[in-house]
């Protein structure tokens, strides 16, 4: 996962600020080693509070800019589509630029949303990776894994499939960056309690990693992986 091997690293995230909640302390470390690490952005992030004007648009994805910046990611890519309503849209108009840009980075490694979280656009987002990602003779990908991102998965009813992780990652020296890297997001990041805080994103690191002996952890539940 974290060798010297050469890698490319995709996180696929519906909203600003997810790449972040759920996997921003794994992409810091994969940049740390010296791997490649892509972000693609599917939907605005903006649509669901009413119509957001051009410069709304252009400061997102200004802080998006700085989150990565402050991983050592390269600026995300942004599909912008509408956001909260990617239910309401054909699944393969999700998966078709999805393919895409998998065919552009030739990833091994898929970072994504886990399918039980309660935002709609999570769900699509999950189901559009896993069959972009089909791990056909040629394809790159070798394993995805999917996160969980604070004020969504811990939200969902308990008739819904609950995120259950498998894997954990070592952030204990990157969680300083994924704080960082929240508190570009501005408009996103909250006061404690508010799960999208400071303190509760090192609260959940510090939780997970006590798990399985870490001083910081992020989370995931191991989708598929081929060796």
């Amino acid at each position: 996962m974290f060798d010297k091997q050469k890698r490319t690293i995709a996180c696929i995230a519906a909203h600003p600020d997810d790449e972040v909640l759920f996997a921003g302390g794994s992409l810091a470390r994969h940049i740390r080693v010296g791997h490649r690490v892509e972000i693609l952005i599917v939907a605005s992030g903006l649509d669901s509070r009413g119509t957001a004007s051009d410069t709304a648009h252009i400061q997102l994805r200004t802080h998006a800019e700085t989150a990565a910046s402050r991983l050592g990611a390269n600026p995300p890519r942004h599909l912008a589509l509408r956001d909260n309503a990617l239910d309401s849209i054909p699944l393969l108009k999700v998966i078709k630029p999805i393919e895409a840009f998998i065919d552009d980075v030739r990833p091994t490694i898929v970072y994504t949303h886990h399918r039980g979280d309660l935002n709609v656009d999570h769900r699509v987002v999950h189901d559009a990776v896993l069959t972009a990602c089909r791990m056909l003779p040629d394809a790159p990908v070798e394993r995805i894994l999917t996160g969980e991102t604070l004020s969504s998965s811990e939200w969902q009813s308990a008739d819904h499939a609950a995120f259950r992780p498998n894997v954990y990652h070592n952030i204990t020296d990157t969680l300083d960056a994924k704080v960082a890297a929240m508190q570009a997001y501005s408009g996103e990041i909250r006061q404690f309690p508010h799960p999208r805080s400071s303190e509760a994103i090192k609260a959940m690191a510090a939780l997970r990693g006590s798990t399985v002996g870490f001083e910081a952890a992020e989370a995931f539940m191991l989708v598929r992986e081929r060796i």
